[in-house]
């Protein structure tokens, strides 16, 4: 569930998540956004800022993943750089 208190953790959660399962099914950015027909940067901007439920859900079916997943914190509140492999404590 999405809490409105933790809106700002939630969005990172969020943009950390979808590079993650990009890197977990070796999929690029730019093909992601391609998909769901945006832009690059397009797509970018709204996963670090402020997703609608409509582009969640388009993230979500190209990916094959359910919506929650992109909100889904990793076992043990750690979560991974999708960019150098380095592990994060995400804490409440």
């Amino acid at each position: 569930m999405l809490c409105l208190h933790n809106y700002n953790k939630n969005i990172r959660v969020v943009e950390l998540r979808v590079k993650e399962i990009l890197k977990e099914k070796g999929i690029l950015f730019k093909d992601l956004a391609d998909k769901i027909g945006v832009t690059d940067v397009g797509l970018r901007k709204q996963v670090q800022g402020n997703p609608t439920i409509e582009t969640l859900s388009k993230i979500a079916s190209a990916l094959n993943v359910p919506v929650s997943d992109l909100f889904e914190q990793p076992a043990g509140d750690t979560i991974t750089c999708p960019k150098c492999g380095t592990k994060f404590r995400m804490e409440k």
